[in-house]
């Protein structure tokens, strides 16, 4: 194992005599990775979801194919997932792992590479065989020819037993087979001293409607489990104890799951009804299948013919006097973008998720990527300023939608959202707060219900363009309001009157008010988030969305060492932090790592004429925290001088 400052604690007589030692470690990070119709994903869900039970924390990356079934076998249908748990806060998946499991040998040519020397790699013997050693290029068997003697290599015919544990099950071979997976999860349940009741209950309700596949699921998972208690293959298990936490009630939460809550949240706390109008496209399907469960809160879905409808509904929605929400990725949200112009221009609040992918175009559905910061910024025709938010965790995509919707309401604007893959798939615990200390925003919510002007000779009227004073919102009338007949539509508008005109000064002043309504919210946002413990470093690195993760661990790496940096990340993205240009003219150095070639990089150096200097990477994957640290050692070290020592300590992060 690689985890660090393991210890013997304790050991466990085994059914025959045999003695196990349990071995104490502070973290672990183990990858599960099969083909795509292996169930890896499910296999890493239910460990992920008792490890939060127990009371570790955790992070995870799942990683899988775009296409619905590749060629069994193949390195193109790898599908894995990755956990990093500890008994300590942790901010990322993890760089490498400490465990591979690999299911076939296309699993294994696909991650080995990943697992450092040392590490502990489990295979299933059973799917060694020639012809599928052959399809990803294996000469011969590495189980055999010594290839893998620089690992601690366990060979177990996973197949074979869970047939054998499903003989009396009554299931054809090929319907017993998918249950090893289940056989796999219970030999790392009993690795890592992870809760089984958990699971078991899962698996009863998963397939309440399928007894007989239930019980074969249940029995391999036992089987597993007691395969694991009893073999002398693994003489040793692990524990990871609980970390401490904040007193309060946890859960395991996906970003896509958070998300979708935090919209429930926003839309109770707010007084309004919540319609949600999208069209499935992955990786942002998952809100629509969460907030469809939640019709019980007045929360409305609709599954749109495409992504037109979708903004289009929504917008309707939101004149209606409902809070309108629209999902989807980056492709999606070319094809909304003169929607989302006519809501801009028609002044309503809306609020549009985007989880970004790798693109263009199609590009990389089921990849992470940070690649439509300037498309949220500047992708409509005209002068068509919106408001920019990103979260930075998987548990804080809740508050984030909160946010939006705070900000939608408040200054009656589209909001985009952006989320990635990374957060939308990857889970972390979660403190479920008190519904009493979310915002309350049914304040920000003021329907228009009596005239606000006169016509010259004094009969009253509605101008549904005549705006707050502190927020330059313009009033929110519900068709059918009494009086409140007011013109709608992507043309021009005139100043106070709503009517269509094509003044030219007109045209400049509405422009110009538009944005600086969207300059004012930054008077309602709050300070930049600067984690700078002693007050003094020189060095900054700054970042947005779903790197997060990935600095903090850095960063933590680099003061290990004895250096001092600033971390600074950013959730509103459009307007800036009022504070923002002072805060980055503090430091000599300031960096921005960003997965893609350096958008947020290029609007502040356009912004605050700061020399970013811009790290990128577009691999599909979250940044690896020794890359980061090692790129902020090198540009603290050409800052200050002479270099320090390397991190002693490693990984821990």
């Amino acid at each position: 194992m690689t985890a660090t400052d393991p210890a013997v604690t304790a050991g466990s007589s085994a059914p025959g005599g045999l003695v196990k030692s349990v071995v104490e470690l502070d973290r672990v990070v183990i990858r599960l990775a099969g083909d795509s119709g292996d169930g890896m994903q499910l296999t890493g869900n239910r460990f992920t979801s008792e490890t939060a039970s127990f009371g570790n924390d955790l992070s995870t990356l799942p990683n899988f194919p775009a296409e619905i079934r590749a060629p069994t076998g193949t390195l193109p249908g790898v599908s894995s997932f990755q956990l990093h748990f500890a008994d300590h806060d942790i901010m990322t998946p993890g760089d490498a792992p400490d465990v591979l499991v690999a299911m076939n040998p296309a699993a294994l040519k696909a991650n080995l590479a990943d697992l450092p020397g040392g590490g502990l790699l489990i295979l299933d013997a059973d799917e060694f065989t020639p012809r599928n050693l052959a399809k990803v290029g294996y000469a011969t068997n590495p189980i055999e020819d010594g290839s893998l003697e620089g690992w601690q290599t366990v060979s177990v015919p996973l197949t074979s037993m869970t047939l054998d544990a499903l003989a009396d099950s009554g299931l054809g071979k090929k319907e017993a087979e998918r249950s090893k997976n289940m056989f796999t999860l219970g030999l790392l349940s009993w690795m890592y001293h992870r809760p089984t009741e958990g699971t078991i209950r899962f698996l009863e309700r998963q397939f309440r409607r399928k007894p007989e596949i239930a019980a074969a699921n249940i029995a391999a998972f036992r089987a597993g489990y007691n395969y694991g208690e009893t073999t002398e293959a693994f003489a040793v298990s692990y524990e990871i104890k609980p970390a401490p936490m904040a007193p309060g009630k946890y859960r395991n939460i996906s970003g896509n799951q958070a998300l979708s809550l935090g919209l429930v949240a926003a839309a109770k706390r707010s007084g309004l009804p919540l319609f949600l109008g999208a069209y499935p496209i992955t990786p942002a399907s998952d809100i629509l299948h969460e907030l469809s469960k939640h019709k019980a809160f007045g929360i409305r879905t609709f599954q749109a013919e495409d992504e037109i409808a979708g903004i289009a509904s929504a917008i309707g929605a939101s004149f209606g006097g409902a809070l309108g929400v629209t999902t989807t990725s980056g492709p999606g949200v070319s094809l909304k973008s003169e929607a989302l112009a006519l809501a801009i221009m028609t002044e309503l609040p809306l609020v549009v998720v985007d989880v970004q992918r790798g693109g263009p175009s199609t590009g990389l559905p089921t990849k992470t990527e940070q690649s439509d910061l300037l498309q949220a910024m500047f992708g409509r025709n005209g002068e068509a300023p919106l408001a920019v938010i990103a979260p930075r965790s998987p548990g804080d995509c809740f508050d984030a939608a909160i946010e939006a919707a705070r900000i939608a309401i408040t200054y009656r604007t589209p909001v985009m959202l952006l989320s990635d893959g990374y957060l939308a798939n990857g889970a972390e615990p979660w403190q479920v707060p008190s519904s009493e200390d979310l915002p309350d925003l049914t304040g920000a919510v003021d329907f228009a219900t009596e005239p606000n002007g006169s016509t010259a000779d004094g009969t009253p009227e509605f101008l549904p363009y005549l705006r707050n004073p502190e927020t330059l919102a313009r009033p929110w009338a519900i068709p059918g309001t009494a009086g409140m007949q007011h013109r709608i539509g992507g043309l021009e508008k005139a100043d106070k009157t709503g009517n269509i005109s094509y003044d030219p000064e007109n045209h400049d002043f509405m422009t110009r008010t538009r944005q600086a309504k969207i300059d004012g919210i930054a008077a309602s946002i709050g300070p930049t988030d600067v984690d700078d413990p002693t007050g003094d470093a020189r060095v900054a690195v700054i970042g947005w969305g779903s790197t997060y993760g990935p600095i903090g661990a850095g960063v933590r790496r680099v003061r290990r060492s004895g250096r001092k940096v600033a971390q600074i990340h950013l959730r509103h993205l459009n307007p800036f932090p009022a504070d923002l240009g002072e805060v980055l003219a503090r430091y000599d150095r300031v960096v921005c790592p960003e997965m893609n070639l350096g958008q947020l990089a290029l609007l502040l150096r356009a912004k605050y004429l700061v020399d970013i200097q811009s790290h990128t990477q577009v691999r599909g994957l979250p940044f690896r925290a020794a890359e980061l640290a090692a790129v902020i050692q090198d540009v603290i070290d050409s800052t200050s001088g002479a270099p320090l020592a390397a991190d002693p300590t490693g990984g821990g992060e």
